[in-house]
């Protein structure tokens, strides 16, 4: 799994980059937003889903945790692939997204090319409830918590769980608890005991895969 890049821009479009990683050219699909926010040349970082299918790997890039988790919780809805959820990305911020969704309003998103109708209201029924964990996300550090001498990647140990065989959106909720718990003093393997402890515990249950 690759959660995210850290490298320099080898090329460039609204669709699309190449961030080089040491020597190795990843291409990634973003936004025009993204794409707007970076330069040739320059270092970029980049929190990322792979999707496999069986004809294909493909990778999709997010500057901040906040759309990469908008981008999964979208991906849920069904009828939405990985290409539509980054138009609706490319279309709607992810506050956007989330006051349509609490408004009940279709609307916003039969806006969005390739989105029809039955679609939309999917997106508004499915996501409904969904998206607490994401405005607590972005209100903390959007994508790290800061320890004592290092940021920690708060998807990475989500990654880590999920590894392990616990759920996306188990593990996600089980990281976030751990981290509002622990505070100044996390470390990337104090988030992942006390996250485990919690899943293990059942605690964390409230926030598993439906």
């Amino acid at each position: 799994m690759i959660a995210s890049l850290n490298g320099t821009v080898f090329s460039l479009t609204q669709q699309q980059l190449v961030i080089d990683v040491a020597g190795v050219g990843y291409q990634v699909f973003i936004t025009p937003q993204t794409s707007s926010t970076l330069r040739i040349g320059e270092i970029a970082r980049l929190h990322t889903a792979l999707i496999v299918r069986e004809d294909a790997f493909t990778l999709f890039g997010f500057t901040s945790q906040v759309e990469l988790e908008m981008f999964d919780l979208l991906r849920s809805v069904t009828g939405v692939g990985p290409k539509s959820a980054l138009g609706i990305l490319a279309a709607l911020t992810a506050d956007q997204i989330r006051s349509a969704v609490q408004s009940e309003d279709d609307g916003a998103f039969r806006s969005v090319s390739g989105i029809g109708p039955k679609t939309a209201k999917l997106i508004t029924v499915t996501l409904a409830g969904k998206l607490s964990g994401l405005a607590t996300l972005q209100r903390s550090t959007s994508s790290s918590v800061t320890g004592s001498s290092k940021k920690i990647d708060l998807a990475s140990v989500s990654l880590a769980l999920q590894g392990l065989g616990w759920p996306e959106r188990s593990a996600t909720q089980a990281v976030r608890d751990a981290a509002i718990t622990l505070g100044d003093s996390a470390t990337a393997d104090a988030l992942l005991r006390a996250a485990l402890g919690s899943l293990g515990s059942g605690k964390s249950i409230s926030g598993g895969d439906e």
